[in-house]
């Protein structure tokens, strides 16, 4: 194999993905001399099925999240919570029937990082793929927290020590060296190849299933009070109706169903990408949808009556919550059980996540956003081994300031909405500047979904409440040197249209983080627009918004290069 002469960024690299053929996620990355027959021998067996991919989707959506979700969402409405889970998988699963027709479209490693460059530029490319690379380095580090605040509620006595990882609700210093050691661990089995990841995810996956279903089964029997949720309205949403939809941002409820770009991250890595990428992405979002919505169900009919009318759902102070309330019911077997799998569902998720993050930035560098040997690919193994090791390194920094699993939560809810917000343009977008492209899932209702998942998106963002809104929208701004310094590097080429084709997104961002700031008392502002008319300005804004977004699309030398990947995509028999 024999390096090429340009960078990432060039359309020749781009275009070069081979379907059917084993480490063909090397795709936009692959060189121009990689031979053909140095595929053909791989085995066709090393793609990835649709059962792994579904078992990945899982391993990914079924982390922390199902730890102490409930708990949290509880929390905040009370059991109402109920109806955030709800809210939260259609907003989801709306912004995912935009991504299914990208994702089949350009089936190619990282590419959730590469859609918005193709239709609007380097500029709005790199603000999408910035966004969505700091929600995934945050990921990283939660799935690690959450499986140290766990062991911090060890009850052996051998165990003891582990106490000091936790206080007040923050990794300590002790517990941020655990973190770090969980952070390596997960780097390390992605390290060598993709088989391993999916050998590895499909059988802890099943694992991860399991307890969950065993923990709302076992809980239900040995302590189901109805009554928990209410004989009145009033019972059954004690803190309102705003709470319900801020519990689906700030406790951790979109970010438990966001992993469902892990599938699409893993492109042509895929088997028959055009089918399967559509199917794993919906199987393993209503599994885990289902899942989550019961785990809710059964933590609100568990807890004693007494407790609640002792403290309210605001006073329960759970360290391990699933595992605090099986001693709660004398269900101490199962409270072992549970504190064993607070290892593995964190740890399935993470190491997931190890693997799409690191093609996320290694998509970043073919988008000449980072230096290029970042996004390398190990010629033996298959695997972007400088990325990986660089986003382990900046999740560990990333946790040293954010040592909170709430904290974590909110901001990979309010990056990942952000870099959602692109998805939605960019789908459209392409319908009229390519309509002939291959398309192996046509969304047949693209023109209602479409700007139902931007406004969704906006509303899931502002739901965060100020000020993280805004801190997450200067996090992001905080890459723009990256993309100065290599535009510098490139002559400023088409500069004036580069930002033509980001102007939409960029006001919107201060548009929503004024909105933030003057909006209801309810979600941290300063009330100047009451709820819930605050979310009528939303929508309306966002709507507006959105048409200017997909009309500011225009052909770049990105858009070649989405032709070449496109050219290779295979359709179906039938279509």
């Amino acid at each position: 194999m024999r390096a090429g002469k340009k960078g990432l960024g060039t359309d020749n690299q781009a275009g070069h993905v081979t379907l059917g053929k084993t480490d063909s996620f090397l795709g936009s990355y692959i060189l121009e001399g990689f031979s053909e027959n140095m595929a053909a021998k791989k085995k066709q067996t090393e793609l990835i099925s649709l059962f792994q991919l579904v078992m990945l989707g899982l391993g990914s959506l079924i982390g922390s999240g199902w730890l102490f979700g409930a708990w949290e969402a509880a929390k905040v409405a009370g059991p109402a919570a109920l109806i955030s889970w709800v809210i939260g998988a259609v907003v989801i699963g709306t912004i995912a029937y935009n991504y299914i027709e990208l994702g089949t479209m350009f089936p190619e490693s990282g590419g959730m990082s590469k859609y918005a460059q193709y239709t609007h530029g380097s500029l709005l490319g790199f603000i999408a793929a910035w966004a969505n690379w700091v929600s995934l380095i945050t990921l990283i580090p939660i799935e690690a927290v959450a499986a140290v605040q766990y062991m911090a509620s060890w009850p052996w006595s051998w165990a003891r020590f582990t106490r000091g990882f936790l206080q007040n609700g923050t990794i300590t210093t002790v517990g941020l060296l655990v973190v770090f050691a969980f952070i390596v661990v997960f780097t390390l089995l992605n390290y060598w190849s993709v088989t391993l990841l999916t050998r590895f995810t499909s059988f802890i996956s099943v694992f991860k299933v399991g307890v969950p279903l065993l923990t709302i089964i076992m809980l239900t029997i040995s302590g189901f009070h109805p009554g928990n949720y209410g004989h009145t309205v009033q019972a059954f949403m004690p803190y309102g109706t705003a709470p319900i939809f801020a519990a689906t941002s700030v406790s951790g409820i979109i970010f438990s169903f966001n992993a469902f770009q892990t599938v699409i991250n893993m492109g042509d890595e895929v088997k028959k990408p055009g089918k399967n990428i559509g199917k794993g992405i919906a199987i393993s979002l209503v599994i885990s949808a289902v899942l989550y919505i019961l785990l809710q169900s059964t933590f609100i009919t568990a807890m004693p009556p007494h407790q609640l009318a002792k403290y309210g759902w605001q006073g329960i102070n759970f360290n391990s919550p699933f595992a605090d309330l099986a001693v709660l019911l004398g269900l101490n077997w199962l409270s072992v059980l549970l504190y064993m799998d607070a290892f593995v569902s964190p740890f399935g998720t993470g190491v997931s996540f190890v693997a799409s993050t690191g093609r996320a930035l290694q998509a970043m560098a073919g988008n000449n956003h980072i230096p290029h040997f970042v996004g390398k690919i190990d010629a033996r193994y298959g695997t972007p081994r400088v990325a990986m090791v660089v986003n382990a390194i900046l999740s560990m920094a990333m946790v040293s300031v954010f040592r909170s699993w709430g904290t974590l939560a909110s901001v990979i809810s309010t990056s990942t909405l952000i870099a959602y917000l692109t998805g939605p343009t960019t789908v459209v977008s392409l319908r009229k500047m390519a309509p002939n492209f291959k398309r192996p899932v046509t969304s047949a209702h693209l023109r209602i979904m479409a700007p139902l998942a931007f406004v969704l998106a906006s509303l899931a963002t502002y739901w965060a409440k100020w000020p993280t809104t805004v801190e997450v929208i200067l996090v992001i701004l905080l890459g723009f040197p990256f993309y100065l310094y290599f535009e510098w590097r490139t002559g400023w080429a088409n500069t004036k249209k580069q930002v033509q084709g980001s102007a939409w997104l960029l006001t919107y961002l201060i548009f929503l983080s004024v909105m933030s700031l003057i909006g209801s008392q309810e979600f941290n502002g300063l009330n100047w627009i009451h709820y819930p008319y605050d979310f009528l300005v939303l929508i309306i804004g966002a709507l507006l918004f959105y048409y200017w977004g997909i009309h500011s699309h225009w052909e770049s030398k990105s858009f070649g290069r989405a032709k070449m990947v496109n050219k290779r995509v295979k359709l179906p028999a039938n279509k």
